[in-house]
């Protein structure tokens, strides 16, 4: 990165980029559909980023980087990594065509989804990411969202794709080895960083890395490996703190009742149960 970025006090997915680019290194383009990153990087001429970068519509993100792709190999430049790098409503939602009809072609691209969790750029707007019980603004704390978070790595994983992961900021190294793990690897490649956003998870800027990491000593956000739709591999088993820890410490959950609470860790419990069967017996 630059000297500096516009990104928000405490913004994990400012961080989350520079991790990608210090693995990745310099012969690495950007693809940015709309996304909070889109602002961050800075306005025209000026840029956060020492790597070329191309910006998108928001649908187009994982089709801009196979154009980008095909470009280089048509220059046989094999060398460059093309890092399509979008949020959970440039993933999950708006573009989820483009993404799912470039992994069934199993295009050369490294994906990356930073997940804040809504539509933060635009106004901490709900998504289908948003979790079950979450404040924003299209779900206040009377009417919040009631439907589970979407399940990308499942939906990403049923392509087959060589090589899809989970990391978050607040264990660097295993993002970094990952990272590097995947430029090394032959078609569609996805990883999926979870990345608080202090405005939009109403909580101080300095409890960033601290969320992303009780994410994961929760159990509720798992670092996990899938290769080619089938091997599943747990890369930490956490001490399972309760859900709870991770819950009171966010403006946006504040409204939840004990039961609500008590809801979502079970849920939080069955799903790691599923992983580590799958992790298991590969089902």
């Amino acid at each position: 990165m630059g000297l500096g970025h516009v990104g928000c006090q405490g913004c994990a997915a400012a961080l989350a980029m520079r991790y990608v680019l210090k693995a990745l290194g310099e012969k690495t383009i950007v693809v940015l559909p709309a996304c909070c990153w889109s602002v961050i990087a800075g306005p025209f001429p000026h840029s956060a980023l020492k790597v070329p970068v191309l910006h998108s519509a928001f649908a187009t993100g994982a089709v801009a980087a196979s154009g980008v792709r095909a470009m280089l190999d048509v220059q046989g430049d094999r060398e460059t990594t093309v890092l399509a790098w979008a949020g959970d409503g440039g993933t999950f939602d708006i573009g989820l065509q483009a993404l799912s009809d470039a992994a069934e072609r199993s295009e050369n691209i490294l994906y990356v989804c930073y997940d804040n969790e809504a539509y933060m750029n635009t106004g901490i707007q709900r998504s289908s990411v948003t979790p079950f019980g979450a404040w924003t603004t299209t779900t206040p704390a009377q009417t919040p969202k009631l439907e589970p978070k979407k399940d990308i790595i499942a939906i990403i994983a049923a392509h087959k794709i060589p090589y899809a992961a989970t990391a978050t900021v607040a264990y660097p190294e295993d993002l970094v080895k990952k990272v590097q793990k995947a430029k090394n690897i032959r078609g569609t490649r996805f990883i999926h960083i979870l990345a608080p956003c202090p405005p939009g998870w109403k909580v101080p800027s300095e409890l960033s890395v601290t969320l992303a990491r009780l994410a994961v000593k929760t159990r509720l956000f798992p670092l996990y490996e899938v290769e080619h739709g089938k091997k599943y591999t747990i890369n930490l088993v956490p001490e399972s703190l309760p859900v709870r820890e991770y819950l009171e410490l966010q403006g946006r959950f504040s409204h939840l009742s004990e039961e609500q609470i008590k809801e979502i860790q079970d849920a939080v419990d069955a799903k790691w149960e599923e992983l580590q069967r799958r992790a298991a017996y590969g089902v």
